[in-house]
């Protein structure tokens, strides 16, 4: 094959079935992908949870991760947010022509890195070349289905007075390692993107208690767009604590430089639950124990009137309004 993508890469000729062939099956291969089907055919019984999303990060490789990697977690975190486990994904790229062929071998290789850690296989896909200038090198579009399991019933409108609402980690991390790679921004130590798929995290969580009432990741939006969000969805009101609010240092430097607040920058690897309160140090503890939920906190507790209101109380004492957000703070993050 030739060292970059052709437009004819993208014609259903021989060049495009080689591409298939070498870039995608050989790398990403399993026995329903090998078929090349024009669908894929599995066998699947009782809940299944579905959603598709599209990405369109840039730079497409960034401090702990490129787009390929992205995607996937993306995909699966959002399966795992409602307590499915991750199953098959669909995995389509739109790549402008000139692309190089080893970024997108090197993106297809964190494809398979993060489908095989979260336990997912990739089963079906597609591939389009346009022209030079129309899709800002690659865009990637994504679908994935994952079993629930029976009698789970996890919801953002589920959050009931008495709740407790733990946080997994430190905030920020993904939004401003991206835009450090964007703008050249350099730190003292190595601030990394969080993305990193969950679904183990909330089986361990799943297992720990039935009593888990809401899970969402913070992505586009940050942490207070998602407490909105919930808030507004179960309608009830919830009381967030600024002390106990992680994020890593770096990430506030660059928020105090850009005049950014890290409650509006976006996460790919974080998630919020929604516990009630008699389960909530357990479950807490269950995601210490994890690869990705070392630093999880109790953040808040939820609470009546006020219907879809967040509430932060800061360091001083005093409390702030913590509005959804307006506008685009980061663009291209995801």
């Amino acid at each position: 094959m030739a060292d970059r993508i052709l437009l004819a890469h993208g014609s259903g000729g021989k060049l495009a079935h080689d591409l298939v062939q070498e870039m995608f099956v050989d790398v990403l291969g399993n026995p329903i992908l090998a078929k090349l089907d024009d669908a894929a055919v599995f066998t699947a019984s009782g809940r299944l949870a579905f959603t598709t999303d599209s990405y369109v990060v840039t730079p497409i490789f960034f401090p702990g991760g490129d787009i390929g990697k992205l995607a996937v977690c993306g995909t699966v975190n959002d399966l795992a947010m409602s307590g499915a486990r991750p199953l098959y994904l669909s995995l389509s790229f739109i790549i402008e022509e000139g692309f190089p062929q080893k970024d997108l071998e090197k993106i297809v290789n964190s494809v398979k890195e993060a489908t095989d850690e979260a336990g997912a296989m990739i089963v079906t896909g597609d591939t389009k070349v346009v022209d030079q200038g129309s899709a800002d090198r690659l865009y990637i579009n994504t679908a994935g289905v994952g079993a629930v399991a029976p009698g789970l019933n996890i919801s953002g409108s589920n959050a009931q007075p008495g709740d407790k609402v733990l946080l997994s980690g430190p905030i920020g991390d993904h939004g401003i390692a991206v835009m450090s790679k964007r703008e050249g921004f350099s730190f003292s130590t190595k601030l990394e993107s969080d993305c990193a798929p969950l679904n183990d995290m909330v089986a361990d969580m799943l297992a720990a208690s039935s009593n888990i009432h809401c899970l969402r990741d913070p992505t586009r939006g940050g942490l207070a767009t998602t407490l909105n969000e919930l808030a507004k969805q179960s309608e009830i009101k919830i009381i967030i604590e600024e002390e106990q609010l992680p994020v890593h240092d770096e990430v506030l430097a660059a928020c105090e430089m850009l005049g950014f607040d890290p409650l509006y920058v976006a996460n790919e690897g974080k998630l919020v639950a929604v516990v009630a309160a008699p389960d909530a140090e357990r479950v807490l503890n269950t995601m210490r124990k994890t690869r990705y939920g070392k630093e999880a906190v109790i953040l808040g507790e939820v609470v009546e009137g006020d219907s879809g209101r967040v509430v932060m109380k800061t360091h001083l004492g005093a409390t702030r309004i913590v509005d959804m957000l307006v506008g685009d703070l980061l663009p291209r993050i995801c």
